[in-house]
């Protein structure tokens, strides 16, 4: 099979497009010809080796992921049928969705609908997970709260504001300029250009801060929460950070599984939620698509065409 090969730790000339072994579908998995792929944030970061997504062996294939078509059955599905149109998100810790084929646990694969399209398939799958994960199990946001969502217009947190504003919360959200319409767009009641604007100064308004960007803005974000506030983040806050006493620090465990994946389709039906803003790219120029995605301006999501 073709996939984009990450040959080495370091700058994008190190992702490669070649020939990798097909993979077999093991007992409980399915093989799953990829149609789509998308970039997340930490596609970058392994690629780079930082800290703790260093890799010890190369070549290795990137990607979490992905949409496309049951092409084999493991021992034991009974679930999927080959033809099957299916989405999903591989395991914690293991890659491989840039890639014309992939083998998975059928357990954490979902049954794609005809109404959605492999782009927006494999667009929304680690974004919905992370924001479910974040937003319903972790921070459990109810309807009347603020919620202060750094970093608006990214993938994850995109789906957040909407999900947020789904379940009845005052949504605010940080974002550049160029990007505010879009965020208000994703139903944000405000937005605040993080360029021009000192988000700190709202005041201790907001009952949750979900933190999709880590740095600094983790200690700012500290001080617009209620005592007694959540902050939710899955981005690292720098070293020697010190969160506050009297408010919950959570980090979501962003598990994989069918549920989830289920959950987010039903959300997107019922009309509460919807695809993202999705960039494409071919497979061959993964390179091109980290640059982007490294620049952290993008709205929505970038997503390869593999097929």
């Amino acid at each position: 099979m073709k996939a984009a090969l990450l040959t080495a730790h370091g700058g994008t000339e190190m992702l490669r497009y070649g020939e990798a072994p097909d993979p077999v579908a093991g007992a409980g998995e399915v093989v799953v010809d990829i149609h789509a792929a998308s970039v997340n944030g930490a596609d970058p970061k392994v690629r780079r080796g930082n800290g703790r997504y260093k890799l010890d062996k190369f070549p290795h294939i990137l990607g979490r992921d992905f949409s496309g078509v049951v092409s084999a059955l493991g021992a034991g599905v009974t679930d999927f049928k080959v033809g099957d149109a299916v989405f999903g998100v591989t395991d914690q810790g293991i890659e491989g969705a840039y890639a014309e084929k992939i083998a998975i646990k059928a357990a954490i694969v979902a049954k794609k609908p005809a109404s959605m399209s492999h782009a927006e398939a494999a667009a929304l799958g680690l974004v919905s997970l992370t924001a479910l994960t974040a937003i319903e199990d972790t921070a459990h946001l109810k309807a009347g709260e603020t919620i202060l969502i750094q970093g608006g217009a990214g993938g994850v947190a995109g789906f957040a504001v909407q999900l947020a504003k789904h379940i009845g919360a005052t949504v605010i959200a940080t974002a550049s300029a160029g990007n505010h319409a879009y965020v208000r767009g994703l139903g944000a009641d405000k937005v605040i250009d993080y360029n021009k604007e000192d988000f700190t100064k709202i005041g201790p308004i907001c009952d949750v801060v979900f933190d999709t960007v880590g740095g600094g803005v983790a200690a700012g974000s500290y001080q617009v929460l209620k005592p007694g506030g959540r902050f939710v983040w899955i981005s690292p806050a720098p070293e020697g950070f010190r969160p506050r006493a009297d408010v919950k620090t959570l980090k979501p465990d962003v598990k994989r599984d069918r549920a989830h994946l289920e959950r987010m389709l039903a959300l997107v039906a019922a009309g509460a939620v919807k695809p993202p803003t999705i960039v494409r790219y071919k497979l061959a120029d993964a390179a091109a698509a980290h640059r982007v995605s490294e620049a952290r301006h993008l709205q929505g999501k970038l997503v390869f065409e593999v097929r």
